[in-house]
């Protein structure tokens, strides 16, 4: 399994969905296994959960970052 993948697809549909980006919010491992479709393991589906919050925080800062150098 590529983790990295999963993760992608996970942020790129917590971005654009708002009912799966509310429901990250409330419950990050029921949101990432209703995006992928799968039940996983615990230590799979954490690793997911964590690689998801830093990159929409990371982008997050980064959007922000960006702005103040008028790169926006």
């Amino acid at each position: 399994m590529d983790i990295k993948a999963k993760i992608d697809e996970v942020v790129n549909k917590v971005k654009n969905d708002p009912e799966i980006a509310s429901q990250f919010q409330s419950n990050p491992v029921q949101a990432v296994e209703k995006v992928l479709g799968v039940d996983l393991p615990d230590d799979v589906i954490n690793n997911i959960v964590e690689g998801v919050k830093s990159k929409i925080s990371f982008d997050g800062i980064a959007g922000k970052i960006g702005g103040l150098f008028g790169n926006n």
